[in-house]
């Protein structure tokens, strides 16, 4: 007996998209991608803080506007897919799954707010943005102060925030198997 097209691409598409046993392929490529990315970004905002300007800080913070934009890309990808997932998506049971619901929404709030700001601000400046030589914004006369403003007064302490909640989000992991013994962990890493 010989299965249909659509039952022969079922596995297939199972690895792919998110199942209420584990994440997908895509969910778990977007979520260490963006983990990877975010720590190079906060190793060179904290190499800042630390050392001030330096040929390392130079080195590890050259990327910053590159790599926010990138993020901030990523993270709409993300929650475009997460959303077509949404009712595929390993469940969130009880108080500690309202909690983590809530910090998810915090993080993602965080995600976009963050770069978004440094984005307003970026062309308010005036000044022109190519990511990957790509034009985003081109240079103009003038700068927008009410654009500018916000950036300036909350970029920086927001990203810290995002920080403090994702170092948040990992001691929640490391608890759940170490304290609790369960697999959230798993569903991150496996699938």
């Amino acid at each position: 007996m010989s299965r249909s097209p659509a039952d022969r691409a079922g596995p297939v598409r199972a690895v792919w998209r998110d199942t209420p046993q584990g994440y997908g392929r895509v969910s778990r490529g977007f979520h260490w991608l963006m983990a990877a990315l975010f720590a190079w970004q906060f190793a060179g905002a904290l190499l800042y803080v630390g050392l001030g300007d330096t040929a390392l800080t130079r080195f590890v913070g050259g990327s910053h506007f590159t790599l926010g934009f990138t993020l901030f890309a990523l993270v709409l990808l993300r929650g475009a897919w997460g959303l077509a997932n949404l009712t595929r998506r390993p469940p969130h049971a009880g108080r500690l799954g309202r909690a983590a619901v809530a910090g998810h929404a915090v993080i993602y709030a965080l995600m976009i707010v963050v770069p978004g700001l440094a984005l307003l601000r970026q062309y308010g400046s005036g000044k022109p943005f190519s990511p990957y030589g790509l034009p985003v914004m081109a240079a103009r006369d003038g700068k927008i102060d009410w654009m500018v403003a916000p950036g300036d007064l909350l970029h920086h302490w927001l990203a810290f925030l995002l920080l403090a909640v994702l170092l948040g989000h990992i001691a929640m992991a490391v608890l759940h198997r170490v304290l609790w013994n369960d697999a959230v962990l798993t569903r991150m890493v496996r699938g």
